[in-house]
Protein backbone atom coordinates (compact mmCIF):
# COMPACT_ATOMS: atom_id res chain seq x y z
CA UNK A 1 0.00 0.00 0.00
CA UNK A 2 1.24 3.35 -1.08
CA UNK A 3 1.81 5.94 1.51
CA UNK A 4 -1.11 8.06 0.02
CA UNK A 5 -3.36 5.24 -0.23
CA UNK A 6 -2.02 4.52 3.95
CA UNK A 7 -3.21 8.19 4.72
CA UNK A 8 -6.24 8.06 2.99
CA UNK A 9 -7.55 4.88 4.63
CA UNK A 10 -6.78 5.77 8.11
CA UNK A 11 -8.88 8.98 6.96
CA UNK A 12 -11.98 6.80 6.41
CA UNK A 13 -11.38 4.73 9.88
CA UNK A 14 -11.08 8.56 11.66
CA UNK A 15 -14.14 9.53 9.74
CA UNK A 16 -16.22 6.42 10.84
CA UNK A 17 -15.34 6.44 13.88
CA UNK A 18 -16.38 10.48 14.18
CA UNK A 19 -19.78 9.26 12.60
CA UNK A 20 -20.41 7.11 16.27
CA UNK A 21 -19.58 10.59 17.81
CA UNK A 22 -22.01 12.64 15.69
CA UNK A 23 -24.98 10.11 15.84
CA UNK A 24 -26.84 12.66 17.84
CA UNK A 25 -25.89 15.60 15.93
CA UNK A 26 -26.01 16.31 12.09
CA UNK A 27 -23.64 19.46 12.31
CA UNK A 28 -21.37 20.01 9.54
CA UNK A 29 -18.24 18.62 9.83
CA UNK A 30 -15.42 19.77 7.54
CA UNK A 31 -13.43 16.85 5.59
CA UNK A 32 -10.78 16.24 2.70
CA UNK A 33 -12.36 14.65 -0.08
CA UNK A 34 -9.65 13.45 -2.24
CA UNK A 35 -5.64 14.64 -2.20
CA UNK A 36 -3.81 16.09 -3.78
CA UNK A 37 -5.61 18.02 -6.81
CA UNK A 38 -3.94 20.05 -9.02
CA UNK A 39 -3.21 22.33 -6.52
CA UNK A 40 -1.50 22.32 -3.36
CA UNK A 41 -5.03 22.01 -1.01
CA UNK A 42 -7.31 19.10 -0.99
CA UNK A 43 -11.03 19.39 -2.02
CA UNK A 44 -12.88 19.67 0.62
CA UNK A 45 -16.10 19.62 2.06
CA UNK A 46 -19.10 20.06 5.01
CA UNK A 47 -20.36 16.44 5.78
CA UNK A 48 -22.98 15.47 7.99
CA UNK A 49 -24.03 12.86 9.75
CA UNK A 50 -27.43 11.02 10.02
CA UNK A 51 -28.85 10.00 13.46
CA UNK A 52 -28.95 6.57 12.56
CA UNK A 53 -27.46 3.07 13.71
CA UNK A 54 -27.29 1.27 9.98
CA UNK A 55 -25.84 2.99 6.84
CA UNK A 56 -28.01 5.64 5.22
CA UNK A 57 -28.82 6.82 1.99
CA UNK A 58 -26.50 10.00 1.14
CA UNK A 59 -26.68 12.78 -1.15
CA UNK A 60 -23.75 15.16 -2.27
CA UNK A 61 -24.66 18.52 -3.02
CA UNK A 62 -23.31 20.76 -5.62
CA UNK A 63 -23.08 24.70 -5.28
CA UNK A 64 -23.59 27.51 -8.50
CA UNK A 65 -21.02 28.70 -10.11
CA UNK A 66 -20.13 31.55 -7.96
CA UNK A 67 -19.20 29.22 -4.90
CA UNK A 68 -21.51 29.56 -1.32
CA UNK A 69 -20.96 26.36 -0.32
CA UNK A 70 -21.20 26.99 3.06
CA UNK A 71 -24.62 28.58 2.48
CA UNK A 72 -25.57 25.56 0.31
CA UNK A 73 -25.36 23.27 3.54
CA UNK A 74 -26.42 25.67 5.73
CA UNK A 75 -29.74 26.06 3.41
CA UNK A 76 -29.98 22.45 2.14
CA UNK A 77 -27.54 20.52 3.73
CA UNK A 78 -28.88 20.71 7.21
CA UNK A 79 -32.66 19.86 5.72
CA UNK A 80 -31.90 16.72 3.96
CA UNK A 81 -29.99 15.80 6.76
CA UNK A 82 -32.52 16.19 9.57
CA UNK A 83 -34.39 13.98 7.06
CA UNK A 84 -32.35 11.33 7.95
CA UNK A 85 -29.33 11.48 4.99
CA UNK A 86 -25.89 11.52 4.96
CA UNK A 87 -25.06 14.92 3.28
CA UNK A 88 -22.03 16.01 1.73
CA UNK A 89 -21.53 19.73 0.51
CA UNK A 90 -18.61 20.07 -1.59
CA UNK A 91 -16.00 23.57 -2.33
CA UNK A 92 -15.07 22.94 -5.78
CA UNK A 93 -13.10 26.78 -5.59
CA UNK A 94 -11.91 27.41 -2.50
CA UNK A 95 -9.63 24.76 -3.13
CA UNK A 96 -8.58 25.52 -6.52
CA UNK A 97 -8.05 29.36 -5.36
CA UNK A 98 -10.34 30.70 -7.37
CA UNK A 99 -13.80 32.23 -6.79
CA UNK A 100 -16.01 31.60 -9.92
CA UNK A 101 -16.21 28.20 -12.04
CA UNK A 102 -15.51 30.79 -14.93
CA UNK A 103 -11.74 30.94 -13.85
CA UNK A 104 -11.25 27.19 -13.80
CA UNK A 105 -10.80 24.32 -16.17
CA UNK A 106 -14.44 23.02 -16.59
CA UNK A 107 -13.48 19.42 -17.10
CA UNK A 108 -11.48 19.40 -13.47
CA UNK A 109 -14.90 20.43 -11.76
CA UNK A 110 -16.64 18.01 -13.58
CA UNK A 111 -15.58 15.27 -11.66
CA UNK A 112 -15.93 16.55 -8.58
CA UNK A 113 -19.16 14.80 -8.49
CA UNK A 114 -17.28 11.87 -7.95
CA UNK A 115 -14.98 12.22 -6.23
CA UNK A 116 -17.52 12.86 -3.48
CA UNK A 117 -19.24 10.14 -4.72
CA UNK A 118 -16.04 8.18 -4.03
CA UNK A 119 -15.65 9.80 -0.57
CA UNK A 120 -19.25 8.85 0.48
CA UNK A 121 -19.37 5.30 -0.17
CA UNK A 122 -16.08 4.75 1.75
CA UNK A 123 -18.00 5.50 5.04
CA UNK A 124 -19.54 3.20 7.21
CA UNK A 125 -22.21 5.47 7.92
CA UNK A 126 -23.15 5.06 4.00
CA UNK A 127 -25.36 2.73 1.95
CA UNK A 128 -22.93 2.79 -1.48
CA UNK A 129 -26.10 1.74 -3.09
CA UNK A 130 -28.16 4.58 -2.15
CA UNK A 131 -26.45 7.96 -3.03
CA UNK A 132 -27.80 10.83 -4.88
CA UNK A 133 -26.34 14.38 -6.35
CA UNK A 134 -27.95 17.30 -5.82
CA UNK A 135 -26.79 20.37 -7.98
CA UNK A 136 -28.03 24.12 -7.98
CA UNK A 137 -27.49 26.25 -11.37
CA UNK A 138 -23.96 25.27 -12.62
CA UNK A 139 -23.74 22.79 -10.23
CA UNK A 140 -27.15 21.51 -11.20
CA UNK A 141 -25.74 20.81 -14.90
CA UNK A 142 -22.54 18.79 -13.16
CA UNK A 143 -25.35 16.88 -10.87
CA UNK A 144 -27.23 16.14 -14.83
CA UNK A 145 -23.57 15.27 -16.44
CA UNK A 146 -22.86 13.18 -13.54
CA UNK A 147 -25.89 10.56 -14.43
CA UNK A 148 -26.23 11.46 -18.16
CA UNK A 149 -24.98 8.62 -20.56
CA UNK A 150 -21.42 9.19 -21.75
CA UNK A 151 -17.87 9.61 -20.77
CA UNK A 152 -18.37 11.39 -17.06
CA UNK A 153 -20.56 8.82 -16.08
CA UNK A 154 -18.94 5.76 -17.23
CA UNK A 155 -15.61 7.14 -15.64
CA UNK A 156 -16.54 5.84 -11.74
CA UNK A 157 -17.29 1.98 -10.60
CA UNK A 158 -19.49 3.70 -8.29
CA UNK A 159 -22.86 5.51 -9.67
CA UNK A 160 -25.36 7.82 -8.26
CA UNK A 161 -29.09 6.59 -8.13
CA UNK A 162 -30.82 10.16 -8.53
CA UNK A 163 -29.81 13.22 -9.78
CA UNK A 164 -31.60 16.18 -8.97
CA UNK A 165 -30.98 19.88 -10.71
CA UNK A 166 -32.36 23.27 -9.70
CA UNK A 167 -32.40 25.74 -12.37
CA UNK A 168 -29.54 23.94 -14.75
CA UNK A 169 -28.74 24.86 -18.06
CA UNK A 170 -30.39 22.34 -19.99
CA UNK A 171 -30.08 23.32 -23.62
CA UNK A 172 -26.84 21.70 -22.93
CA UNK A 173 -28.21 18.14 -22.48
CA UNK A 174 -30.54 15.64 -24.33
CA UNK A 175 -32.12 14.07 -21.37
CA UNK A 176 -30.93 10.54 -21.71
CA UNK A 177 -30.18 9.86 -17.70
CA UNK A 178 -28.89 6.79 -16.51
CA UNK A 179 -31.40 7.41 -13.38
CA UNK A 180 -34.37 9.03 -12.12
CA UNK A 181 -33.92 12.95 -12.25
CA UNK A 182 -35.54 15.68 -11.00
CA UNK A 183 -35.20 19.62 -12.20
CA UNK A 184 -36.89 22.05 -10.49
CA UNK A 185 -36.74 25.66 -12.04
CA UNK A 186 -38.84 28.90 -12.15
CA UNK A 187 -41.11 29.94 -14.87
CA UNK A 188 -39.65 33.67 -15.11
CA UNK A 189 -35.80 32.18 -15.09
CA UNK A 190 -34.23 34.30 -17.69
CA UNK A 191 -30.70 33.19 -17.35
CA UNK A 192 -31.62 28.93 -17.40
CA UNK A 193 -34.93 29.22 -18.94
CA UNK A 194 -37.41 26.78 -18.34
CA UNK A 195 -38.50 26.38 -21.90
CA UNK A 196 -34.92 25.03 -22.66
CA UNK A 197 -36.01 22.11 -19.41
CA UNK A 198 -39.17 21.54 -20.70
CA UNK A 199 -37.77 20.37 -24.63
CA UNK A 200 -34.99 18.41 -22.65
CA UNK A 201 -37.86 16.45 -20.46
CA UNK A 202 -39.76 15.83 -23.88
CA UNK A 203 -37.13 14.86 -25.80
CA UNK A 204 -37.07 17.69 -28.45
CA UNK A 205 -33.87 19.79 -28.81
CA UNK A 206 -33.55 23.77 -29.42
CA UNK A 207 -35.58 23.66 -32.80
CA UNK A 208 -38.11 21.18 -31.28
CA UNK A 209 -37.31 18.13 -33.42
CA UNK A 210 -38.17 15.43 -31.25
CA UNK A 211 -35.25 12.57 -30.17
CA UNK A 212 -35.14 8.80 -30.23
CA UNK A 213 -32.84 8.12 -27.53
CA UNK A 214 -34.57 8.18 -23.93
CA UNK A 215 -33.44 7.20 -20.83
CA UNK A 216 -34.65 7.06 -17.33
CA UNK A 217 -37.32 9.42 -15.88
CA UNK A 218 -37.13 12.90 -15.77
CA UNK A 219 -39.39 15.13 -14.38
CA UNK A 220 -39.92 18.65 -14.45
CA UNK A 221 -41.24 21.28 -11.82
CA UNK A 222 -42.08 24.62 -13.08
CA UNK A 223 -42.72 27.41 -10.19
CA UNK A 224 -45.07 30.24 -11.89
CA UNK A 225 -43.66 33.45 -10.55
CA UNK A 226 -40.51 32.45 -9.77
CA UNK A 227 -37.19 33.81 -11.17
CA UNK A 228 -33.29 32.00 -10.85
CA UNK A 229 -32.00 31.32 -7.54
CA UNK A 230 -35.57 31.76 -5.94
CA UNK A 231 -34.15 29.13 -3.39
CA UNK A 232 -31.41 31.52 -2.14
CA UNK A 233 -32.83 33.76 0.39
CA UNK A 234 -31.62 37.84 -0.12
CA UNK A 235 -32.18 41.38 -1.54
CA UNK A 236 -33.36 40.98 -5.28
CA UNK A 237 -29.55 41.16 -6.78
CA UNK A 238 -29.54 41.15 -10.80
CA UNK A 239 -26.26 39.10 -12.01
CA UNK A 240 -24.96 39.77 -15.52
CA UNK A 241 -28.13 41.41 -16.76
CA UNK A 242 -29.82 38.26 -15.33
CA UNK A 243 -33.27 38.54 -12.43
CA UNK A 244 -32.28 36.87 -9.11
CA UNK A 245 -35.41 36.36 -6.68
CA UNK A 246 -36.58 34.84 -3.41
CA UNK A 247 -39.88 33.06 -3.23
CA UNK A 248 -40.63 31.48 -0.49
CA UNK A 249 -43.71 29.61 -1.66
CA UNK A 250 -41.64 27.67 -4.96
CA UNK A 251 -38.53 27.44 -2.15
CA UNK A 252 -41.24 25.42 0.16
CA UNK A 253 -42.75 23.34 -2.71
CA UNK A 254 -39.37 22.69 -4.19
CA UNK A 255 -38.51 21.30 -0.46
CA UNK A 256 -41.33 19.11 0.26
CA UNK A 257 -40.71 17.87 -3.87
CA UNK A 258 -37.20 17.09 -3.33
CA UNK A 259 -38.36 15.03 0.01
CA UNK A 260 -40.27 13.08 -1.86
CA UNK A 261 -38.21 12.52 -4.85
CA UNK A 262 -35.45 11.44 -2.39
CA UNK A 263 -38.10 8.81 -0.75
CA UNK A 264 -38.99 7.50 -3.38
CA UNK A 265 -35.37 7.04 -4.93
CA UNK A 266 -33.10 6.34 -2.77
CA UNK A 267 -35.05 5.88 0.41
CA UNK A 268 -35.37 7.76 3.66
CA UNK A 269 -35.32 7.24 7.02
CA UNK A 270 -37.64 6.14 8.98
Amino acid sequence: MTKLAKIAFVAVLLIGSAAGCLAADTSPVVVEIETPLTSTNPLQGYLRQANAAAPSPAVVLLHSCNGNWQRTDERWGKLIASWGYVTLTVDSLGPRGIDSCRNAEQDELQLDAYRALKFLVRLPSVDPARVAVLGFARGGAMALRSVEHGPIEKTSPNKFRAAIAFYPPCSRFKGYMTVPTLILIGELDDWTPAEECRNMVDGRDTWGISRQERGAPVKLIVYTGAYHAFDAPGPKNPIEGHHLEFNKPATDQASEAVREFLGASIGAKE
